[in-house]
């Protein structure tokens, strides 16, 4: 996750974690990436069941509800576990986390324990209603995915309305107090729609919205040839850039964030050595404290049937069950090896990831896209579009104090 209002329009300064001690219980949310505990923030797919059929859904799901789902006492027994653990954050997601029908008594408890409680939903099931209670719940964030405006987002939700339905969301997130935003996944077939994104985070007075890269997960492997291209993906994230900085310019402090690609980390602090080189030092700290991908360290994730994987996306490798030992033991049990390498990642990647001038700080970016192209979980990232040149620890027009 790298925070492009943070770094590039200097919303968050290196010594505003140090002021917190840098841990994860004591860290206010939109500092969390740069935790040194690195307890794990856990995504629980609390059900495989959804409303909507997207195109790139990385968990496979449909309309019909797993047999083998937790129950709610095994939920509560989970949640339990993360907070004796320290897990700062508990997202609940899915399938459409709302339609299983205990999520807010699971949400009320994780808050109960002291966890801040995320969800991220396609917002169709957000009525007013819904909002009232979520906001008495005390929810830190609510996460509403969009693929586009109206046809674009429709096509891809599979469903007429969807897109409506999205924006009825945020508005009733908006009414009631909630902090609400945008998630937006890009690929070739709706990264022409990044502008509009932006005009509409403009209008609607939308405090956040999420650009996540493609991973190949899921039926998103089925888009893995709709992914950009090396080049696309540099224009893409200096747009990104670029508009992030004019709307910070007319005062409106959106945070703006794009995750699952760890080489905008140092594409970030690069373009800003050519524009602005004492904040690219500043940059450079803070992107050191984030240390780049953490599946299997800093984020985990537990399934609808209490299966524990490294991240969201990595469901086709398992370390356990949570009806049979609890996420905290399985987490920390390092005699499975892929466990224990995903801990020290840096260690075992290849090719020009174990060269690259900025392996401490993308930690070696995403294992499971890798994997998915090349059959080596070690194999360097397709989706790095830094060039040779500027991972080199060689170049001349790189200087790292």
């Amino acid at each position: 996750m790298i925070g492009i209002s943070k770094l590039y329009c200097g919303t968050v300064e290196p010594s505003d974690p140090l002021r917190y001690g840098r841990a994860s219980k004591s860290l206010p949310s939109h500092l969390l990436q740069f935790s040194q505990d690195k307890k794990p923030v856990v995504v629980w797919n609390v059900t495989k069941q959804c409303n909507l059929r997207c195109q790139h859904c990385y968990s496979g799901s449909d309309h019909r509800r797993a047999a083998d789902e937790l129950t709610t006492q095994e939920g509560m027994a989970l949640l339990e576990d993360l907070a004796q653990f320290g897990c700062p954050v508990v997202l609940f997601s899915g399938g459409e986390p709302l339609m299983r029908k205990d999520l807010l008594e699971l949400a009320e408890r994780a808050r109960e324990l002291g966890m801040r409680v995320v969800l991220s939903t396609n917002g169709t099931l957000i009525t007013r209603e819904m909002a009232k209670r979520l906001a008495s719940i005390g929810l830190s964030y609510v996460g509403i995915s969009l693929d586009g405006l109206e046809e674009r987002h429709d096509a891809f939700r599979g469903v007429r309305g969807a897109f409506d339905g999205a924006m009825r969301a945020v508005k009733n997130c908006q009414d009631e107090g909630l902090k609400v935003g945008l998630r937006f996944t890009i690929h070739k077939r709706n990264f022409g729609e990044i502008p509009r994104i932006f005009d509409l985070v403009e209008r609607e007075r939308i405090p956040r919205v999420c650009f996540y890269h493609l991973v190949y997960s899921g039926r998103g492997s089925e888009l893995m040839d709709q992914d950009l291209s090396h080049e696309e993906t540099r224009r893409t994230v200096d747009l990104i850039m670029d508009r992030t900085k004019e709307i910070h310019a007319r005062g409106l402090k959106v945070e703006v964030l794009t995750v699952d690609n760890h080489a905008d980390g140092p594409y970030v602090y690069l373009r800003l050595l050519r524009e602005d080189p004492k904040r690219a030092a500043e940059v450079l700290e803070l992107l050191r404290m984030n240390e780049g991908n953490s599946s299997g360290a800093g984020i985990g994730c537990v399934s609808w049937d209490g299966e524990v994987h490294a991240d969201q996306f990595w469901r086709h490798r398992s370390f356990g069950n949570v009806r049979r030992r609890p996420f905290s033991s399985i987490w920390t049990d390092t005699s499975d090896p892929l466990m224990a390498a995903l801990k020290e990642k840096k260690k075992h990647v290849k090719g020009r990831c174990a060269t690259c001038r900025w392996l401490d700080i993308c930690g070696g970016n995403f294992r499971v896209r890798a994997e998915a192209m090349t059959g080596d979980i070690w194999a360097p990232d397709p989706a790095c579009y830094l060039t040779d040149e500027e991972i080199s620890p060689h170049s001349r027009e790189v200087h790292l104090p």
